[in-house]
């Protein structure tokens, strides 16, 4: 087996393992910066207009919601069995369960853009066009429409992450079949693996918030 490359500016493998892990814990707390304030201008939604966040809570699809939820999870498994498996240096088996996770992470992908096209034709989508069928009062519109203005652009944010991890798995995917030095070391699956349960830890804080929360509030 080839050993991974040593930069220079690492006396160890094991220091150069912890700046590299250390480095991606760095970035996904500056990833904090894109979800936080669309969390903390949901609660203040929340706060100040209770009964026109549940009403616009109960026009999500809880179904789909749930079943996307499932698939992030299982995916989330894989990833972390694919990091496992690299660990113990089975790089084949560690790419099919890439696949296997990237696979999943498109059909979370495929069911988010069904819910978005079901959105847009009941006149959900913030704007001109916007028409909740079951408010008239324009302060319960106008609150319905800033939880949709904040359901799509953090839903939109987490798709977008989810599409840069399945771009990873791919590229991981093409490129463990090269040991090191010329393909990447083990150690990539992990910093991959934890891109992903970022992914899905925020997820896992989106879809309470989004679909279930105020479901059972007026």
């Amino acid at each position: 087996m080839s050993a991974p490359v040593l930069e220079p500016q690492f006396a160890s493998h094991a220091q150069q393992d912890f700046a590299r892990s250390f480095g991606m814990w760095v970035f996904l707390a500056s990833e904090l910066l894109f979800f936080g304030p669309l969390l903390f201008g949901y609660l203040y939604l929340r706060m100040h207009a209770p009964h026109a966040t549940g009403m616009a809570s109960r026009h999500t699809d809880m179904l789909l919601g749930t079943v996307n939820t499932a698939v992030l999870l299982t995916s989330s498994f894989c990833m972390a069995l694919a990091g496992h498996a690299a660990q113990g240096n089975d790089r084949r088996r560690a790419t099919r369960l890439l696949a296997l996770t990237a696979a999943l992470g498109v059909v979370f992908l495929a069911i988010k853009g069904f819910e978005w096209h079901q959105e847009f034709d009941e006149h959900l989508f913030p704007g001109v066009g916007f028409h909740p069928a079951d408010a008239t009062d324009p302060a319960t519109v106008h609150g319905i429409e800033l939880f949709f203005l904040l359901y799509f652009a953090a839903t939109a944010l987490h798709a977008l992450h989810l599409t840069i991890g399945v771009s990873a798995c791919v590229w991981l995917m093409l490129v463990l079949r090269h040991p090191p030095p010329r393909g990447p070391g083990n150690e990539a699956v992990e910093l991959a693996g934890l891109y992903w349960h970022f992914v899905d830890v925020v997820w896992i804080f989106l879809y309470p918030l989004l679909y279930l929360t105020a479901r059972s509030g007026g």
